[in-house]
């Protein structure tokens, strides 16, 4: 079914995709209190908590409130990315550089064959979930559209507020968005546009971190609608 105006040049495709989920998430996230925006279903669960409580060794944050962050790996769900990255000329040193791993951990992924194993990731909040994309959001739009000197895990400043978690979020991504729109063909096929320290933003193509952007959005605001269900799902009564 057409969409009635509906863009089909590469940045209009990307835009439309990203205001629709914006648009399914804002309604999706409308009347998120306090109390489920910092549920833990499970023991173990990474959230945002006080400087001094965090769960995890490298929690980052500004301010009072931390965001939890494990120690760094490679997922099992990106092992084909970094096969692609080897593919792609990058040596072992610079995938490591860029995963913040050592030589061998990215040696023993390009070793493995067959299926990885799934990951043993924990279970994240809604909060943390929320966060870590702000987080990601205000550093790729301080290293493509701001100054690109501050660090992205000091810009934002994490809140025990579903509230003003939201309102501060809502803001950062609609100045992202009108950024966005303002580029060229040119700067979308530039390599490097984007100098986001974390990952391979600045040896890639803006339009290839623009489409890992919208997917980063898409499928966190997915996981944070099936914590909503749980939540509303939830045993209220003892037994």
């Amino acid at each position: 079914m057409a969409i009635e105006g509906a863009r089909t040049d590469r940045l209009g495709v990307l835009l439309d995709q990203f205001d629709q989920a914006r648009e399914m998430a804002h309604v999706r996230l409308t009347g998120l209190g306090d109390e489920e925006y910092l549920w833990e279903p499970v023991p173990g669960c990474w959230s945002v908590r006080r400087r001094g409580e965090a769960a995890t060794p490298r929690a980052y944050g500004p301010g009072e409130w931390v965001l939890d962050q494990g120690a760094p790996d490679i997922p099992a769900s990106e092992y084909a990315e970094v096969a692609r990255q080897a593919a792609g000329g990058m040596t072992v040193a610079k995938i490591a550089e860029d995963w913040s791993v050592s030589t061998e951990r990215v040696e023993q992924v390009l070793a493995h064959t067959g299926t990885p194993e799934p990951d043993a990731t924990p279970v994240t909040t809604i909060a943390w979930r929320l966060a870590h994309l702000h987080s990601c959001f205000a550093g790729g739009w301080e290293w493509t559209f701001g100054e690109r000197r501050q660090d992205p895990k000091l810009l934002v400043d994490f809140t025990p507020s579903a509230a003003l978690a939201l309102e501060r979020f809502w803001a950062l991504i609609d100045r992202w968005r009108d950024s966005v729109a303002t580029l060229t063909d040119e700067q979308l096929d530039t390599v490097g546009l984007s100098q986001y320290p974390y990952g391979s933003d600045p040896d890639d193509p803006f339009i290839a971190v623009l489409s890992g952007a919208n997917l980063e959005f898409v499928h966190h605001m997915a996981e944070i609608a099936l914590l909503r269900d749980l939540w509303r799902a939830r045993p209220t009564s003892p037994g």
